[in-house]
């Protein structure tokens, strides 16, 4: 889960131009909540379902927070 967060937020930050790159690291971060849903669903244990979630949307918004300041710095330091 955190390795598909990290390379979305790779793929937004190289693709996305600096000025829309917050709104789509959202979007990503959306989506990122959606699949750490169908993949603890397919497990089909129901106890600690939403402690496994919000762990999952919570790494994976680290993740995406890192790599965001990543391309953050990148764009501030100039080259």
């Amino acid at each position: 889960m955190w390795v598909c967060a990290a390379v979305l937020a790779v793929f937004i930050g190289l693709v996305v131009g600096a000025d829309a790159r917050a709104q789509w690291l959202a979007v990503g971060l959306g989506a990122c909540l959606l699949l750490a849903f169908a993949i603890q669903l397919r497990t089909g244990r129901s106890q600690g379902f939403t402690e496994r979630v919000a762990a999952s949307v919570l790494g994976a918004l680290v993740v995406m927070g890192v790599i965001s300041l990543g391309f953050g710095l990148a764009a501030v330091i100039p080259g």
